[in-house]
């Protein structure tokens, strides 16, 4: 969906690097949803790539009804058990999509563990709940736009807590995130803002300031699939 594996896996056959030093993600689109489909792009995403194995799959959203995503996590777990990638999981479920794909597994043998469960997370989006769930089952949690896309940097609280750790309101959306458990996924594309969004490990956020930033705030930046189907 976003046009990237090939370069991605050109890149990390560029690098120098060994494969197993790289963590590599991609994602079943909402069109390649049930069970034929996801299978199909599954082998099309590696040939794409260029890669035997991918380290995590996603279904990228509970698009096309229970059958659709049924199917979907059934092929994914038929490619994980094939060796086509180490984990599996889900982006953007709601609790109710949660609880269907639980059921489902636990509804026999060999229908595969959730590895990684992948969301829109920052001060105002921290979806309690679905973290909860989560977390009781031991899936990692995945924050993708940790920096709500830029909107929240001139937060007065950001400020505040900037002045005071010498970091920046984007350090501190991060750090949040990793005192939170989550694995932060921060996009950019400038090479100094990466090595800024790397440089969070020096300093931690204390319990007020944490809770400073608990907003109560339910602020999706772009769309909320959680809600959204059934």
């Amino acid at each position: 969906m976003y046009r990237n594996e090939k370069a991605c896996g050109r890149a990390i056959q560029n690098s120098g690097l060994d494969r197993s030093d790289i963590f590599f993600t991609t994602k079943i689109p909402p069109g390649s949803m049930g069970y034929e489909r996801t299978a199909r792009q599954v082998d099309s995403s590696l040939r794409e790539a260029g890669v035997e194995y991918f380290d995590l799959i996603l279904i990228h959203a509970p698009y096309g009804g229970k059958n659709a995503r049924l199917g979907s996590w059934r092929a994914l777990v038929e490619a994980q058990a094939a060796g086509k990638t180490r984990s599996i999981g889900v982006s953007n479920y709601g609790i109710h999509h949660l609880d269907e794909l639980e059921e489902y597994i636990k509804g026999g043998e060999g229908r595969g563990k959730i590895d990684v469960g992948q969301y829109e997370l920052h001060p105002w989006l921290d979806r309690s709940e679905i973290v909860e769930w989560l977390k009781k089952r031991d899936i990692v949690v995945e924050a993708y736009s940790p920096l709500a896309h830029g909107y929240r940097l001139n937060e007065p609280v950001l400020k505040t807590l900037g002045k005071k750790y010498n970091k920046s309101p984007a350090q501190v959306m991060i750090r949040w995130s990793l005192q939170k458990g989550f694995v932060a996924l921060p996009k950019s594309v400038t090479p100094a803002r990466i090595q800024e969004n790397a440089d969070v490990f020096d300093f931690e956020l204390a319990e007020e300031d944490m809770q400073a930033l608990n907003t109560g705030e339910y602020s999706p930046t772009d769309w909320d699939p959680t809600v959204e189907y059934d």
